[in-house]
């Protein structure tokens, strides 16, 4: 039979895991293994004498022949060779390394940085530059009639001028558009009639129209025409009903001879004869004392004619002539 002592053992060893298990009494809670870590230590390899340093561990699956083996893992977020935490410390949740506060301010650190941009010191901000005076007509909506003789360069310049401005701007040639009517066309080369008369009035009207259209939709445009100012059917009058008054004319005549070599350079109904040519320049002529800009362009090729009409329309729009 068991005696009292037999008896008073079980009771004091039921106190002492009792004490063991209880916070406060000088031992820790176990902590469970962070996920993927065995429960049981690694054990030595057979023949490892204890205390001898550990034998070479064999390399991981699918590493290249003669790769050193990994360091053992520690705890999650902790590096190889790092101190273990301090009692009581808190353990990061697995998968999340441990956060270390940065340098205090006043450790070293200049105030004034952005990461790794200095930023310079405050100042008073400077005045920006006066943008550059811009010349020419820039940016402005315009409606421009381009006048002058068979063989001027007006349809040439007008296109191009028309081409080489920043803005949307549209060129409508009035032979163009002439020759839209097809069967019937009434050509002034074979005389002035009523038939030649009534086309070119439709075709005025027509250029006006579309030019209009053009405008109240922010383009610009530029209209080319062999106007008379000696008569009054194909004046300036039926332009500034057409278009408006908004509209600028500017002449361009070159010299008769500068026209003669120019029209040589034409093919059908375009061409002209000489006569006509001449005929056509001398009633030209008129213009030069009406008011309206005169562009001589003799000794000019297309850009600089371009470029010379801009600056002609400039000064038009600050100063508009009166017709």
């Amino acid at each position: 039979m068991p005696g009292p002592q037999d008896e008073q053992e079980p009771t004091a060893r039921l106190q002492v895991i009792r004490a063991a298990s209880t916070p406060g009494h000088g031992s820790r809670p176990p902590v469970p293994p962070p996920p993927g870590t065995s429960r049981h230590p690694q054990q030595p390899y057979a023949g490892q004498h204890p205390g001898t340093p550990a034998a070479p561990q064999p390399p991981h699956p699918g590493a290249p022949a003669g790769s050193p083996a990994p360091h053992p893992a520690g705890p999650t977020g902790q590096h190889p060779g790092a101190q273990p935490a301090p009692p009581g410390a808190p353990v990061p949740p697995p998968g999340q390394q441990a956060q270390h506060p940065g340098p205090a301010w006043g450790s070293g650190m200049p105030r004034d940085t952005t990461g790794h941009v200095p930023l310079p010191p405050g100042g008073p901000v400077a005045m920006p530059a006066p943008p550059a005076v811009e010349l020419g007509t820039g940016n402005a909506t315009l409606a421009v009639l381009l006048i002058g003789p068979a063989g001027a360069g007006k349809t040439t310049v007008a296109k191009h001028w028309a081409r080489t401005r920043r803005v949307p701007t549209a060129h409508i040639s009035l032979d163009d558009v002439r020759e839209w009517v097809c069967s019937g066309f009434a050509d002034p080369q074979t005389g002035w009639n009523e038939n030649s008369e009534a086309q070119y009035r439709l075709a005025r009207r027509t250029c006006g129209f579309a030019a209009r259209n053009f405008l109240a939709n922010g383009i610009s445009c530029i209209l080319d025409d062999a106007v008379f100012p000696d008569r009054p059917v194909v004046g300036l009058g039926g332009w500034k009903r057409h278009v408006g008054p908004g509209l600028l004319p500017v002449v361009l005549l070159p010299g008769l001879e500068i026209v003669l070599e120019r029209n040589a350079e034409r093919s059908g109904n375009r061409r002209l004869s000489d006569e006509e040519v001449a005929s056509i320049h001398g009633r030209m002529a008129g213009w030069y004392g009406s008011g309206l800009p005169i562009i001589d362009n003799s000794k000019y090729d297309v850009e600089t004619t371009a470029r010379v009409l801009d600056d002609v329309l400039a000064r038009s729009i600050a100063s508009p002539p009166t017709w």
